[in-house]
């Protein structure tokens, strides 16, 4: 929290409050004033009277002695969380993104929408859930089954194999020679339709040159097989090893988190990996999503910035073995500079992230996806580190156990626009030797 010290500051109300609280002030060896807040860093710059500006972080309430009665301070336990503010207890912002990289988009009015997918049948079968698949990769087999039966039946009817005399028992005596052999019904054409198709050949029904469109549809029979089975393969084959899957092992933490680092406000949130074989060429991005008006008075409900992020000082290129804190500078660049806490809890944006790459044992690429909306941001935490270095195992340890977990820490709450500006007042204060020796 920021708070400002005021040398010359006195006012009557003060000075009455003091008067009453002479004696249980006694304790301490200087007199305590507790200074009022300003009201925004345009007051504290316009008021020559308040510099220097100090920012000290936040102290519990026995830091400030007795109360007026002369008792101490007593807290009460809360049962709020240690995150709550007013305010906080307000609608959540519909989401573009959910977050488990799901997009929150439903389309409409779409002409012509069953001839387009139709046209693309693999890709629609593909995004078909998974009860839908298999239901068409069964269906594929038994219709075909069934249809190619009832063409070798009706070969079978048309030639008068299937008369009393021309039956399998009867053909030796009455000379018969039939266009396929064993054959007394329509299930035994089910079940050479079956053998056909997948060219199991048991040896007991065969076909004879007797009848060429026997052997035409045999051959026909055959090369469909071959194609409709290397057909749906192909579609579970894609279904199971598609980068969507990949992206289920593909971690982003729960909460992002404001903080300074190296003196300058900084959004980060983290990524990680649960499985070994490694993502190769990780790169990650992340765009702010929210309500922009142009100078011609056009409203943008859905306006999409890039936020300039990096990891350490690599940028967005991971080498991605461990767990990775992602950092988005707030400078005058980034359209959060202008955003304290309150702005930041009561505005309605969303921070999209993705991160991308190529699967090492498959060779496919991958996104993963995930979304942060100004609720799932907290301000002043900072993650606790998940990588330690086991020396019984004489390797890395990641306790992933720890990989939501926060740790709050002292944070100003105006925004980094207002942080620079009492950072340059500080400046302007200091002495010769002091910024001498700041340079040294």
């Amino acid at each position: 929290m920021m708070r400002f010290n005021f040398s010359n500051h006195s006012t009557s109300e003060a000075t009455s409050a003091g008067e009453k609280s002479t004696q249980p002030l006694t304790a301490h060896k200087r007199p305590l004033t507790i200074e009022a807040d300003p009201d925004s860093l345009d007051s504290v710059i316009s008021n020559p009277q308040s510099f220097p500006i100090t920012i000290v972080p936040n102290r519990p309430a026995s830091f400030y002695g007795l109360a007026a009665n002369g008792k101490p301070f007593k807290t009460q336990p809360s049962c709020r969380s240690r995150n709550f503010r007013p305010g906080s207890m307000r609608r959540v912002r519909r989401r573009a993104v959910f977050k488990n990289g799901d997009c929150n988009v439903v389309q409409k009015n779409l002409q012509r929408r069953r001839v387009r997918f139709l046209q693309d049948m693999y890709t629609t079968m593909v995004d078909w859930q998974w009860r839908w698949t298999l239901l068409a990769f069964a269906l594929s087999f038994i219709l075909s089954w069934l249809f190619f039966a009832l063409l070798w039946w009706l070969i079978m009817y048309t030639h008068g194999d299937l008369e009393e005399l021309h039956m399998p028992d009867n053909q030796e005596e009455s000379g018969w020679s039939p266009c396929v052999s064993a054959i007394d019904g329509f299930t035994s054409c089910f079940l050479f339709s079956i053998e056909t198709q997948h060219t199991i050949g048991y040896g007991v029904r065969t076909t004879s040159p007797e009848c060429p469109e026997a052997i035409f549809m045999m051959c026909f029979q055959s090369i469909y097989g071959v194609m409709s089975s290397a057909f749906m393969a192909g579609i579970v084959f894609a279904k199971m090893t598609r980068a969507k899957q990949r992206a289920q092992t593909l971690l982003f933490s729960k909460h992002a988190v404001i903080c300074q680092r190296d003196g300058s406000l900084s959004l980060m949130f983290r990524v990680g990996d649960m499985r070994k074989s490694h993502i190769i060429g990780a790169g990650v991005r992340a765009q702010l999503i929210r309500t922009r008006s142009t100078k011609e008075g056009e409203v943008m409900t859905q306006h999409f910035t890039e936020l300039e992020i990096g990891t350490d000082d690599s940028g967005s290129d991971l080498f991605f073995i461990w767990p990775m804190v992602i950092e988005h500078k707030i400078d005058e660049n980034s359209p959060l500079y202008e955003m304290n806490a309150t702005d930041m809890l009561h505005d309605k944006f969303e921070i999209v992230v993705i991160l991308e790459g190529t699967v090492e044992s498959t060779g496919q690429s991958a996104q993963a996806r995930s979304s942060y909306i100004n609720t799932e941001i907290l301000w002043g935490h900072r993650f606790d580190p998940v990588v330690l270095y086991n020396k019984d195992l004489q390797a890395y340890e990641i306790d992933y156990a720890r990989f939501n977990e926060t740790t709050q820490v002292d944070t100003p709450l105006c925004s980094a626009r207002e942080l620079n500006e009492i950072y340059k007042i500080q400046e302007g204060f200091r002495t010769p030797a002091e910024a001498f020796c700041k340079n040294v």
